[in-house]
């Protein structure tokens, strides 16, 4: 079964072809370019978005030059947009999972928090889709619909009006577990009355798309974060991977009951297949590759290749909360800001590089003690993916600070791969999760060097400085 995979991610969509005998048979990426505005505002151009997503793909096929069975689509998450139906035209641009302008939206929810976090297994934050669905309606677009970004790729694909249960169950939207919208929840962000997709299984055939040649079933669909969680093997509770992209997403399979964090994590739907749900708790860290990125544009560094040739051995007591966009779970602190401590006149930019690497690995280490409270399983394991992955800097400082093992993906296209998988399993449901997926093999793997005792102490320092970094933005 040789399938079509497109990741359509925040800066760039890339589509992988994917045959069964030969691996990956064709590929390509094609940059996009968000737009970050005053105020927390962070769009995308959706024309540009459906460009990368047709153009990556017919160059994968023509790569690949053999029939395609089938086309998924895993897609950004908490991205939305308002879109004509009937044209397919978007009458908005597409505001990004980052976009931080519906703030006071959620700060007048906050009566409902807890009910609205008991419902959808998620926190009030403008994170997720359905406080920017809001704030679109309020400010910018009554008319047409408002979805998230893969309902309007889909149907500019398929014709099709659906969405699928992971990236439903990341709007806010959606009871946890639900099979449809929940009329109290839209109620409350002011969305009641609105035309919303149906939501479907990650296992189902969507519809065909003749975009990528003669006409093809488009199934498997997927929100990205899952889609990696899926790729890596992450298939019984407990098991845990981290995609470091824009940002560092932790998420831990916890089986078919979902866990309702008492942390400050959220819980969605990790994936729907034959109509069971599997569920899994997550955590985010909103500066990654994006924090690299800034270390690159005050030239500390030419780019994520030098990370590892910059960085010191040894941080000289130098501490870095690269909260550069806020912090998110388990703080929920949008306001938060970045700093440094402990910078003295020998303080270099090694120094500086090896702080920014050792910050985003201690975020993610508070997400990884927040998931061991919530599910009462301590993680003994990190699977890791992504781009950051290269450098060993960065994943010798989460292993040391995370105190586990981490085992790096050998493959660049999780996501992707994750949703070719699930391609697989839409035209033939009965092979299973486990037959699809496959095995794997670690490209590199990072034990602790540290011992505990320094782990600890690193990570109350790091702690102390990251409550300024809020406490004084109030």
């Amino acid at each position: 079964m040789t399938v079509l995979a497109i990741d359509q991610g925040t800066s760039g969509t890339k589509a992988i072809v994917v045959d069964p005998a030969d691996g990956i048979v064709g590929l390509a990426e094609v940059p996009v370019h968000p737009r970050y505005l005053p105020g927390g505002g962070v769009e995308q151009d959706p024309g540009e978005l459906l460009e990368s997503v047709l153009s990556a793909g017919r160059s994968a096929v023509a790569q690949a030059d053999r029939a395609i069975e089938a086309v998924s689509l895993a897609n950004q998450g908490e991205t939305v947009l308002a879109w004509d139906p009937g044209t397919g035209q978007p009458l908005t641009p597409a505001i990004v999972w980052q976009d931080r302008r519906a703030e006071s939206l959620c700060a007048e929810l906050g009566g409902h928090a807890e009910m609205i976090a008991a419902r959808s297994g998620l926190v009030l934050d403008p994170y997720f889709s359905a406080p920017k669905m809001s704030w679109l309606r309020r400010n910018v677009e009554t008319g047409g619909v408002v979805t998230t970004s893969d309902v309007w790729l889909l149907h500019r694909l398929t014709g099709q009006f659906v969405t699928d249960a992971t990236t439903a169950s990341r709007s806010l939207l959606v009871e946890l577990g639900g099979r449809d919208f929940d009329g109290e929840l839209l109620g409350l962000f002011g969305l009641a009355g609105e035309r919303l997709p149906s939501i479907v299984g990650n296992d189902e055939i969507i519809g065909t798309t003749g975009s990528f040649g003669s006409e093809i079933p488009v199934g498997g669909v997927v929100v990205d974060q899952q889609a990696a969680l899926l790729a890596e093997g992450c298939l019984l509770p407990g098991m845990a991977k981290c995609t470091f992209g824009t940002g560092a997403f932790l998420l831990s399979n916890c089986g078919g009951d979902p866990v309702r964090s008492t942390t400050g994590l959220t819980t969605s739907v990790a994936w729907r297949i034959g109509g069971d749900d599997t569920f899994c708790v997550d955590g985010q860290v909103y500066t990654a590759a994006s924090a690299v990125r800034w270390l690159s544009s005050l030239g500390i560094i030419g780019g994520a290749e030098d990370l590892d040739a910059v960085a010191a051995d040894d941080d000289d007591g130098v501490l870095c909360v690269p909260a550069l966009a806020g912090l998110g779970a388990p703080w929920w602190q949008s306001s938060a800001t970045a700093t440094f401590s402990g910078m003295t006149l020998a303080t270099g930019r090694g120094h500086l590089v090896l702080a920014v690497l050792q910050g985003i690995a201690a975020q993610i280490a508070e997400l990884v003690t927040a998931i061991g409270t919530d599910t009462q399983a301590p993680l003994t394991r990190l699977r890791a993916d992504g781009g950051l992955t290269r450098s060993a800097a960065l994943m010798q400082a989460c292993a040391d600070i995370l105190q586990v093992p981490v085992d790096v993906y050998p493959s660049a296209h999780a996501t992707a791969l994750g949703a070719a998988a699930l391609a697989r399993l839409s035209l033939d449901p009965a092979q299973g999760l486990p037959a699809v997926v496959g095995t794997w093999s670690a490209a590199a793997g990072f034990e602790p060097r540290w011992d505990a005792g320094r782990a600890e102490e690193f990570r109350s320092r790091w702690r102390e400085l990251a409550a300024t970094t809020y406490s004084a933005a109030r």
